[in-house]
């Protein structure tokens, strides 16, 4: 059995795909699993990650069944869920993450998160979105969230819904445990936010958080969000 399983959902990601995967070869030379499921990319996805050594899957596409189908074949005990847009901090020598998420008694938790772009707001954003997740305890996908495997399959992994799908999860093993909130940081795209407007992207959010906070369904959400990747 693996110690870490890395899961990434992927959904048309060539063009940015083979640098991504670069910073992952020295987790993977160290053992490390590192898991591509595939949501049905029209690009060179697949062949892309299958040339830098991922195990790939194919799954229906949907973020959600996209990460569950990939614990299902996952073999190390703890899995990280990342998105193809975010970065783990260095692999290549400043790994200290790996000890400290093996090591620790929490059964799950999540990273800071800083946001790579232009717009000086991000920085706020980022600090913001740290702050909150220490004071509630919930996590986002942007802050690749890791779990042990057994905890995972005990609150049943990801539900299946197009949104929220990491608020929820977060929610489910709050139950069971605090997280293990690590102070190193991920450093995630910010091609959304400034592709939709920083501020456009920070009223977006918060509406959506709220609307599902007082129960309106992920599947009634997503059509305010399109796109998930």
């Amino acid at each position: 059995m693996k110690e870490l399983s890395i899961i990434v959902p992927v959904l048309n990601e060539a063009a940015h795909l083979a640098d991504w995967l670069a910073h992952l070869q020295p987790l993977r030379q160290r053992g490390v699993e590192i898991i591509v499921v595939d949501g049905g990319s029209e690009d060179d996805s697949p062949a892309m990650a299958a040339h830098w050594g991922a195990r790939l899957l194919v799954s229906d596409r949907g973020r959600a069944r996209q990460m569950n189908a990939g614990a299902g074949v996952a073999q190390g005990d703890i899995l990280l869920f990342l998105h193809a847009d975010t970065w783990l901090p260095s692999a290549d020598g400043g790994d200290s993450w790996v000890v400290a998420l093996a090591g620790s008694g929490r059964p799950w938790g999540r990273f800071a998160v800083r946001i790579q772009g232009r717009p000086w707001m991000l920085r706020v954003v980022a600090g913001m979105m740290n702050i909150r997740s220490c004071l509630t305890g919930i996590a986002t996908g942007d802050q690749a969230i890791f779990v042990r495997r057994e905890l995972f399959l005990q609150v049943g992994g990801f539900p299946d819904q197009p949104l929220m799908e990491d608020i929820a999860l977060s929610r489910r093993l709050l139950r069971l445990s605090p997280p293990l909130c690590l102070s190193q940081r991920v450093t995630t795209s910010g091609r959304r936010w400034e592709k939709r407007g920083v501020w456009r992207t920070i009223l977006l959010m918060w509406w959506l958080r709220w609307s599902y906070w007082r129960g309106v369904p992920a599947s009634v959400l997503i059509k305010a969000y399109p796109s998930q990747h």
